[in-house]
């Protein structure tokens, strides 16, 4: 719901164990991680994190394995405990652990779930093909957004990005179900495959849903022009990151009359809608095409394409052809998986997002250890100071801004751990009927939870992440960094190391967060989560100056075959780490003011141990497919990259490493760029 969150994660939303016996003993830095036929000089990423991924290879269920997913490997297996500790217990009906006990039984029941094979989503379906005018179809696409999927567009409740205290409606483009516009219409092989491996999918999805073999085939070419039409109208990736291009606040009534494509009243009505008197069309080129391509669609057409939104939303929730089919596609054809998860992992892991804060509570009372929130209070402190001297010392931008950058610093809401206030699933009904009727109602709750939020003052207490998410981010509306109970563990922090290699971890996380607050996105948010001039036109020059040197060094970056890096797409993320390193370096150092050098570890200076302690880190294995998929879908830069791209640019590193010139990782000085 909060689309500008930006996080250090790689898209990875996994549950940790983070108990203090469990991390006791673990090496700072395993020496195993290593490929010493490899020269950190050569190639740093490949000299630091080789051997693991030489010791961790793919498995058939993985598109990408790394860090992040071995960590979250591991919290599953915590995680399955509490379910079984639930599991084991007689639950009062209508309790959190009732409901939890009856979706995860739900999950696992597949022998259930292949005998209704459609049955779940046959109400909803025969609804909308009993559709029989605009009025009608208005209202579907209301209650699908409730409650199934989100037809044609996205909206939610969200700060105003230049009222910040109020929330505002904001509408957002959408409707494409294989996400981003390049696979509809880009001409590469790797496009052209996906768009082929979708025609047989949207096929199968149709047929599964009872539709005869020539009946599936006209709808899934109805869907598939459609979509390309919406497509066509959508805005590019990159200009998704333009916050002023996505900020067109105008009244409700101008909205609706000029993109009048349904009936917004009855709209309104079916998703709750009724305080809001104003709103954010953030891509108004979006919704101008879309009101053209909407109007020339017949009523029929509408409707195939509302049925397979719906089956294709429902199609984890029902029997093993309809997961096979979604996993033949989203998992095989586009990431390149073999094997679906374990059913026990999968089922986990739809009850963790459903009643994500009842975990976070039992996960926080069992797991998280309050002296890894006392040092990480401490040391996001030290960051908070190195990151101020960096703004003072900087030779490029002036006193006026400078001073207006200190008190967005000073102004930072900092939160570790876990919320004050916890979600109350009182309202949340379970029922045992269908795992797809649950999860609707699942949807609707969460829904009608954000709907609270309409018209009302943003309330900065909120979380956007789960406790036991292993992850951080950084909110521009709210000027908050947040750092979940689950990333305080090895090999983010690790109670166990030497503070060189927790500054090269935990600590860059911590000033990565932060740096996002003066990023390509963020420097456009002032102290207050408004965006505001508060740049000089001369500052701001030179910081997009040196921003484009940034996007230029990552644009020659060669992913795959031919395949280029997105510098553009990922800058934000790539100052984030480049300032994230730098930051965190300082705030280390500044510990060892009026100490002794510290004694080398396993052969390695205090300095090199924490460049390795970063590159640990990003260690993964990454199929092709998904390379591809990222390099299209992800704001991160790949692993490699985020070490070896990073890092040719801190003049620190060269002298630690013993970089010179020739040598693959080096960079001349007058190329490599420093922003923050």
């Amino acid at each position: 719901m909060k689309r500008l969150i930006m996080a250090i994660g790689v898209a990875a939303m996994a549950v940790c164990s983070c108990s203090q016996n469990k991390d006791a003993g673990k090496p700072a830095i395993d020496l195993a991680n290593f490929d010493n036929s490899v020269s950190p000089a050569e190639d740093f990423y490949q000299y630091a994190c080789g051997g693991w991924m030489e010791a961790n290879p793919l498995t058939p269920e993985y598109a990408r394995y790394g860090i992040f997913d071995q960590l979250e490997k591991e919290n599953q297996e915590k995680l399955k405990t509490l379910i079984d500790e639930i599991n084991a217990k007689d639950q009062e009906a209508g309790s959190v652990g009732a409901k939890i006990k009856t979706m995860y039984a739900q999950g696992m029941d597949m022998e259930r779930r292949n005998a209704d094979g459609a049955a779940p989503v046959k109400e909803q379906m025969e609804a909308i093909r009993n559709i029989s005018d605009m009025k009608e179809l208005s209202a579907m696409i209301g209650r699908m957004h409730v409650e199934s999927a989100s037809p044609y567009f996205s909206f939610y409740i969200g700060a105003d990005e230049k009222n910040s205290t109020m929330n505002l409606l904001q509408f957002f483009q959408g409707g494409l179900s294989m996400g981003d516009r390049d696979y509809y219409l880009a001409d590469d092989e790797n496009s052209v495959r996906i768009r082929n491996a979708y025609k047989e999918y949207v096929n199968r999805i149709f047929t599964l849903g009872g539709y005869s073999t020539e009946e599936a085939a006209k709808a899934a070419d109805t869907v598939i022009g459609l979509e390309t039409e919406i497509a066509k109208v959508s805005v590019d990736r990159a200009a998704l990151r333009d916050v002023h291009k996505n900020y067109n606040k105008m009244t409700v009534k101008e909205f609706t009359s000029k993109y009048d494509f349904i009936d917004w009243e009855i709209f309104f009505k079916e998703t709750g809608i009724s305080k809001s008197t104003e709103l954010n069309a953030s891509q108004v080129t979006f919704f101008e095409g879309l009101t053209k391509v909407l109007r020339n669609v017949p009523l029929e057409s509408h409707k195939e394409y509302l049925v397979f939104k719906l089956l294709n939303s429902a199609s984890n929730y029902l029997s093993e052809d309809f997961v096979n089919a979604n996993f033949d596609f989203f998992g095989k054809a586009v990431q390149g998986r073999e094997e679906l998860q374990p059913l026990w992992k999968r089922s986990l892991s739809v009850v963790n997002r459903s009643l994500s804060d009842a975990f976070g509570q039992l996960y926080v009372e069992k797991y998280f250890p309050a002296s890894s929130k006392e040092k990480m209070v401490e040391m996001v402190g030290n960051l908070q100071t190195a990151l101020g001297e960096r703004i003072a010392s900087l030779d490029w931008m002036s006193d006026e801004t400078k001073a207006k950058a200190q008190e967005k610093l000073g102004t930072f809401i900092v939160k570790v751990g876990y919320p004050d206030t916890w979600m109350d699933y009182t309202a949340l009904d379970i029922q045992d009927d269908s795992y797809w009727a649950n999860i609707c109602r699942v949807n609707r709750f969460g829904h009608e939870d954000m709907m609270k939020d309409e018209g009302q003052p943003v309330d900065r207490t909120e979380w956007g992440m789960s406790p036991q998410t292993v992850n951080a981010y950084y909110n521009p509306t709210t000027n908050e960094i947040c750092f979940p109970a689950a990333i305080l563990q090895p090999p983010f922090f690790n109670p166990e190391a030497d503070d060189a290699v927790n500054y090269g971890g935990i600590g860059v996380v911590i000033g990565h967060e932060m740096t996002h607050g003066f990023d390509d996105q963020g420097r456009n948010y002032d102290k207050d989560g408004n965006i505001s001039a508060w740049w000089t036109e001369e500052d701001e020059e030179k910081f997009n100056a040196r921003a484009k040197v940034l996007v230029d060094q990552y644009d020659k970056i060669v992913v795959l075959d031919s395949l280029h890096a997105d510098g553009s797409y990922t800058l934000g993320e790539n100052i984030a780490d480049q300032g994230g390193l730098l930051v965190s370096h300082q705030a280390y150092m500044n510990t060892l003011k009026g100490k002794e050098t510290p004694a080398d570890i396993d052969g390695f200076t205090h300095n090199q141990r924490f460049y390795l302690g970063y590159a640990n880190l990003w260690a993964q294995n990454v199929r092709p497919q998904e390379i591809i998929r990222r390099t299209k879908t992800d704001v991160h830069s790949l692993g490699k990259w985020r070490v070896n791209g990073a890092l040719r640019n801190i003049d620190d590193f060269y002298t630690a490493f013993d970089i010179k010139e020739g040598d693959a990782m080096y960079m001349a000085p007058e190329e490599r760029i420093n922003i923050w």
